[in-house]
């Protein structure tokens, strides 16, 4: 069973539910990682443990939801083991496993759609890393 982190500020906290759900549903083991309440929040406080956890390898992928997906995406990658990606449409998610071996992804909860989200996911989830010319690459990343 593959294992999931989540974590999201106030603005992602709308979809959190809805996507652990829908992990569940789809045989995945998920942890949260908070928000659990619409009042505000600081999203760093969310994202550095999900992508903390993920780069230790309790997880294999994570995922973080805030209003932008910016906030979340920027903090994300400050670890050196992150690739996250900010994600708004299906073909960025697949994209960014194809090619760049993302293994965070972040959505703009303000800007997309749960339906949109959801299949995002579902694209970043179900894609393997092609590896190539573009292990080479990734292998570039780290400083």
């Amino acid at each position: 069973m593959k294992k999931i982190a989540i974590g999201a500020d106030h603005a992602g906290f709308p979809y959190k539910q809805p996507i652990s759900e829908w992990l569940q549903k789809n045989g995945y083991k998920v942890t949260d990682y908070g928000t659990n309440s619409p009042d505000s929040a600081d999203y760093p406080d969310f994202a550095h443990p999900v992508a903390s956890a993920v780069e230790n390898g309790e997880f294999e992928r994570g995922i973080l939801l805030c209003g932008s997906g910016q906030g979340v995406c920027i903090t994300a990658n400050k670890h050196q083991g992150i690739r996250a990606a900010l994600i708004w449409q299906e073909d960025l998610a697949e994209l960014s496993r194809k090619h760049n071996d993302a293994n965070i992804i972040c959505l703009p909860v303000r800007f997309i759609e749960l339906e949109l989200a959801l299949k995002c996911v579902e694209k970043f989830l179900s894609t393997d890393f092609e590896g190539g010319r573009h292990q080479t690459r990734v292998n570039k990343i780290a400083c």
